[in-house]
């Protein structure tokens, strides 16, 4: 099938690779010049395992090809998918200026038949807007079609979760959008959810805020076993094994960033104000979230009594491992706290320094996690990268000033490391 994806970010480059993958002729738009032109260079702007390699696969076959002309993306596809961004408003509306303007350049490049999918994680009701704005503009009054199918990607994971996925939810008004999208995911041998518009829009929304309750609720009870010498590894999988629960998204840890959790909850939470509904369990979760940050800081400051002229050795940036992105990266934000306080900061991460060094200001940037245990006061572990999971811990002892480890993603046993010397925190872990 002949498909575009509006939209060259995350989301629309392993949308595009994938549909290509799978044996489409696919077309990837973006306005930014510089990207595309990159990306017809085999330069890829983010770091996702694997994509780079079925990019040049499927452009060596030419089935997947970047443009920065619109007009070509619309003339050339029956399908055309939307993935632009919808980052916050201050309000935390999510901000469709995005979405709105690529609908209206669909609208004015239409010439004949076209099916506009959303693929952006949007506010329920943006459909019409899509439609209205598409019938608004249209020069010919060719026929179209809006529909949703909205993406469950895992930054780390995506091209996995793209190829396997759990579900595909398809929102759609019509037979003939509806049969093409069937045709489109032909391939897939797992659950079709095919549903109105509105309903498909919901579903994403509500599925990344259940997870985030999940994490902040986990969070709240690892403050709990802190508080009385429970240990929150072993609560969690005792949680877990109830197949109502499910093991998944019970891992404590400092709190949950990225690009979707804390812009989808706070857009959800804007949705339903605007409709006359108080979300007050999403209100709790996004609060939840900071405090968890705050009790690591916390961690920090019991364990050495005067933070300001300490060196702080941060291992990790990302807001989660195998990916560079540092967008609402709990690190981060501790890492400002710690500097608030007066505290020297060395870092490192195996993907995102060279992101750091452009959003990080007076931070050791370290090229490997042994020079930032130099002379550091104690080390804090922020991603659970894999690498982390290697370290030589004799070898880190006799480089730190005093053997303090406080683990703010339980990646450590406990036990091993107080063996060897160590003054071990964790989240939620039993004490010594």
């Amino acid at each position: 099938m002949k498909i575009s994806i509006i939209g060259s970010g995350y989301v629309g480059l392993v949308t595009g690779a994938c549909f290509s993958e799978l044996g489409n002729k696919v077309i990837c738009a973006d306005n930014d010049i510089k990207k595309i032109n990159k990306l017809k260079q085999g330069i890829i702007p983010i770091y996702e395992p694997g994509l780079e390699e079925l990019i040049a696969r499927n452009v060596k076959n030419k089935r997947l090809i970047f443009t920065s002309s619109i007009k070509e993306a619309v003339r050339s596809s029956e399908i055309i998918f939307i993935a632009v961004g919808t980052p916050p408003l201050e309000n935390g509306e999510a901000d469709l200026t995005g979405i709105e303007n690529v609908a209206r350049s669909i609208a004015v490049n239409m010439h004949g038949y076209r099916l506009i999918v959303e693929k952006s994680t949007v506010p329920v009701e943006t459909g019409d807007w899509v439609r209205h704005t598409i019938a608004h503009y249209i020069k010919d009054k060719a026929k179209f079609d809006v529909a949703s199918n909205p993406e469950f990607l895992r930054e780390g994971s995506a091209i996995d979760d793209f190829m396997h996925p759990d579900r595909i939810v398809i929102g759609v008004e019509s037979k003939k959008a509806r049969d093409l999208l069937v045709e489109l995911y032909r391939p897939f041998k797992v659950p079709l959810v095919i549903t109105n518009i509105k309903s498909a829009e919901l579903i994403k929304h509500a599925s990344n805020a259940f997870l985030a309750t999940k994490i902040s609720f986990i969070n709240a009870v690892s403050q709990i076993c802190d508080k009385v010498g429970a240990d929150v590894e072993e609560v969690a999988k005792g949680m877990g094994l109830d197949k109502r629960i499910g093991p998944s998204f019970l891992k404590a840890g400092i709190g949950y960033g990225g690009s979707c959790f804390p812009k989808d909850l706070d857009a959800f939470v804007h949705i339903s104000e605007k409709i006359g509904y108080d979300f007050k369990i999403l209100k709790a979760v996004a609060r939840a979230n900071e405090e968890q940050l705050h009790s690591a800081l916390k961690k920090i400051k019991d364990a050495l009594w005067i933070i300001k002229d300490k060196t702080i050795g941060i291992l990790g940036l990302a807001f989660k491992p195998n990916t560079d992105d540092l967008r609402n990266a709990p690190a981060l934000g501790l890492i400002r706290m710690l500097q608030e306080e007066g505290a020297r900061i060395k870092v490192y991460d195996p993907q995102a320094v060279n992101k750091a060094k452009k959003v990080l200001a007076k931070v050791t940037v370290c090229p490997d996690a042994y020079s930032v245990c130099r002379a550091a006061d104690c080390l804090f572990i922020a991603t659970e990268w894999d690498e982390f999971k290697e370290l030589d811990f004799v070898k880190i002892k006799k480089l730190l000033k005093r053997p303090l480890i406080i683990d703010g993603r339980n990646l450590y046993d406990p036990q091993v490391l107080r063996k060897l010397g160590f003054a071990y925190i964790g989240i939620g872990r039993k004490r010594a």
